[in-house]
């Protein structure tokens, strides 16, 4: 059970999928902790560097900005590699990249269900598995209340968030010395939801709150937001 305030302070933090929404705010609590934060961006290069600049302004003690595809295994190694020669390790990392298509599966196209699948799901295991032998302290993925109940119209995303639930909770059975949490949003105010719900400030909250030990819950346990 966590029952210990961690001191986050120099500790190398790695959020994929933080250039805009959820990441981007989980980003910037790590740096005004003064961590060392590592930001990836796939499509967003501009708000990435945005958000770099505004860590640093927070108190990061240093900051990384990494072009990161998920559906590549050529650039999952890469960005492993890159961090480990800066950082030589790696504390926390933030399992935050993913995407949703908001249709039936029936109007899904086999690009649409295999991108949500590659990137949501296969994705955040290859990155977990390359990043494990450098990992210290934690991990936190995000997955969703879609993780939890089934929804209409999120066929596949479901199916990735429930994955990432199994996922999390197999793996805290595989590590001893490795925390591993699920974060399960509800709607929150990000693009995949047209900006509508709770500000992404609640979730990167709950996620700084794992880091510092803050909830007595045991390895693979869930945290829900909304």
């Amino acid at each position: 059970m966590l029952n210990k305030m961690y001191i986050l302070k120099n500790k190398v933090v790695v959020i994929t999928g933080s250039s805009i929404g959820i990441g981007r705010e989980t980003a910037y609590k790590f740096a005004k902790e003064g961590c060392k934060v590592v930001i990836t961006y796939y499509k967003d290069k501009n708000e990435a560097f945005e958000v770099l600049n505004r860590c640093m302004k927070l108190g990061a003690s240093d900051a990384l900005v990494i072009k990161l595809n998920a559906t590549n295994d050529n650039e999952i190694k890469d960005f492993v590699k890159e961090i480990v020669r800066k950082y030589s390790g790696i504390d926390i990392l933030i399992n935050n990249a993913g995407i949703v298509v908001w249709k039936y599966l029936e109007k899904q196209s086999y690009k649409e269900i295999e991108d949500q699948l590659r990137t949501n799901l296969e994705g955040l295991i290859k990155i977990t598995k390359t990043c494990l032998p450098y990992i210290k302290d934690t991990i936190i993925n995000i997955a969703s209340a879609a993780g939890l109940e089934g929804y209409e119209d999120l066929t596949t995303y479901c199916a990735t968030k429930f994955g990432v639930r199994g996922f999390t909770q197999a793996l805290a059975k595989e590590l001893k010395n490795v925390k591993t949490f699920v974060v399960n949003p509800g709607t929150i105010a990000t693009r995949m939801n047209n900006f509508h719900g709770l500000p992404p400030e609640k979730v990167a909250e709950a996620i700084l709150n794992i880091a510092k030990g803050k909830y007595k819950a045991g390895s693979g346990s869930d945290i829900n937001v909304w």
